[in-house]
């Protein structure tokens, strides 16, 4: 089936209807990797490339997935990019497939090659200048009867990207003008499409440099119609509003120019769970999303020593919460013990960051003190009593392991008796999201963000994990192309040590400035 020319606001109905029945899925590298998110959670998605200058399974390699996994029984997706009949080499997997005996059915999707032309306002046909248009791949452009290419009103080129300097000089060659309009619309019908138009005489020299591929190039007078007609379209966040009351969330925002991230694609790399508010202000700057979980929030090993701690609350003098989860896993325990907020009435709460006090404040409580800056260091610093906490009983229920000890160890040489109590547990998922694998193998993320030290350290085991099944690849390919971004100081520290550099630093050690500083960045 085809997956459209892009954004998954073009997958057919159908197409969203059968995603979501696969148990299997075989898919191009230049699909939406948002279409993903349709699939069962327990569908077996394989990514097979078909993308000129990145690694692609071979044919046979393809045909024989297909043939195995049907002949088990499994519901199986050939995902193709556009429309599978149309420069997509679906013939040998039906054929290969049909002399298996295996049950064969073809839907169509819309073709580039149609609908990047209209999203950049071209017609193809015009009953004044174009009464026919022409499509074709530039794959081997010497297989190509130019004298006769040239003389059609309309050219549609696919898979011409790195072939421009051919494909001009070979109309040039057999009769166009210099002056013939040229259009190329690269990742047409996606939020980063860009558009370069001019003639066969200076298209070459305007693009020098540029990365064109994906793109579609159309060569006719129909160009020209695209400054007359002035057409605008709906933006992806009307397709998404749309999209989201029928059920359908996707990571897409608005194509408009204002967008400060605009065709940035940015990885995130917090729990699912916890990155929501994060992954949507990112969109609404402009970016595309992509969720690669580097942390599993759970229970602790034992709810002994924080059992014991809400048993005899009342020989603690203070409360500290340095994060949401450890609100969360703190007050869970003490409703499960038949407990509420009252049983905190004789405590001073301290907390660490806005989102631990808004997660405070959801269940009724305000903290009583928190710090200038968002960091535990700056809890020490400034916690009152000063120096002199000499007497003082703290209860810190905080991560099971792999957490900072700076704040117990200040507190404590202050003088301060600190009860620490697992009251979660953050672990590394057991391999890297398929989705987040495929981006980074195309280099199709520009931007990885860290809210942790923990992230940073289990993204590099997982990406690690990953290149040991690969040959091809090493950690500098992968990490090169991204910006990397760090919600603090601690956890810049970590990037440099394990990634070895950083270059995007919150100036605020929140989400929302990591947020705003990355969309600092890339206004600058």
């Amino acid at each position: 089936m085809g997956a459209g020319p892009g954004e998954h606001n073009y997958l057919t109905v159908m197409g969203q209807n059968l995603l979501a029945q696969a148990d299997v899925i075989l898919y191009d590298a230049l699909i939406d990797p948002e279409l993903l998110n349709l699939v069962k959670k327990t569908c077996v998605q394989i990514p097979v490339g078909k993308r000129g200058e990145g690694p692609s399974t071979s044919q046979a390699d393809i045909n024989q997935w297909l043939v195995e996994y049907c002949g088990q029984g499994y519901q199986v997706v050939r995902l193709k990019s556009g429309d599978p009949f149309v420069f997509g080499r679906t013939t040998a997997e039906v054929l290969a497939l049909k002399s298996a005996g295996c049950s064969v059915e073809v839907y169509p999707g819309i073709s580039s090659a149609l609908a990047a032309p209209l999203l950049a306002g071209i017609p193809l046909t015009d009953v004044h200048c174009s009464q026919h248009f022409t499509v074709l791949s530039a794959h081997a452009p010497a297989n190509l009867n130019w004298s006769v290419l040239a003389q059609m009103d309309t050219l549609v080129i696919l898979m011409g990207g790195r072939q421009l300097a051919t494909i001009v000089h070979q109309l040039r060659q057999n009769g166009q003008p210099a002056q013939h309009p040229i259009a190329i619309i690269r990742w047409g019908g996606r939020r980063q499409q860009q558009i370069w138009t001019g003639t066969l005489g200076n298209i070459v020299a305007d693009t020098w440099g540029e990365s064109l591929s994906p793109c579609v190039i159309v060569v006719g007078k129909v160009v020209s119609l695209r400054t007359t007609l002035g057409l605008s379209f709906p933006t992806n966040t009307e397709y998404a509003h749309r999209s989201d009351s029928a059920g359908l969330t996707m990571g897409t925002a608005s194509t408009g120019s204002d967008l400060p991230l605009t065709g940035k694609t940015i990885l995130v790399t917090r729990a699912v769970a916890q990155s929501t508010a994060f992954r949507q202000s990112l969109i609404s700057a402009g970016a595309t999303v992509i969720d690669m979980p580097a942390l599993k929030i759970g229970p602790p090993s034992s709810w002994e020593g924080l059992d014991t701690a809400i048993a005899s609350l009342d020989r603690f003098d203070w409360l500290i919460l340095t994060s949401a989860n450890g609100v969360t896993g703190f007050l869970e325990r003490l409703f499960q013990a038949g407990l509420d907020t009252r049983a905190l009435a004789s405590l001073k709460i301290a907390v660490v960051g806005r989102k631990t006090a808004k997660t405070l404040e959801q269940q009724g409580l305000k903290a009583d003190y928190i710090p200038p800056d968002f960091v535990a260091d700056a809890l020490v610093e400034h916690f009152p009593g000063g120096d002199r906490l000499t007497g003082q009983t703290l209860l810190f229920p905080r991560v099971e392991s792999g957490g900072r000890d700076v704040l117990v160890k200040q507190l404590t040489a202050k003088g301060a008796t600190v009860a620490e109590v697992a009251a979660y547990q953050s672990r590394c998922p057991e391999e890297i999201d398929p989705k987040a694998l495929y981006a980074l193998q195309a280099q199709a993320v520009d931007v990885v963000t860290f809210a942790s030290s923990k992230t940073v350290r289990y993204f590099y085991q997982l990406v690690q994990q990953a290149l040991e099944d690969s040959d091809a690849e090493t950690l500098e390919q992968w990490l090169n192309p991204l910006t990397i971004a760090s919600i603090g100081p601690q956890t810049s520290l970590t990037c440099q040590e394990l990634l070895g550099r950083v270059d995007i630093e919150a100036q605020e050690y929140t989400l929302d400035g990591l947020t705003q500083s990355i969309v600092s960045h890339y206004r600058a």
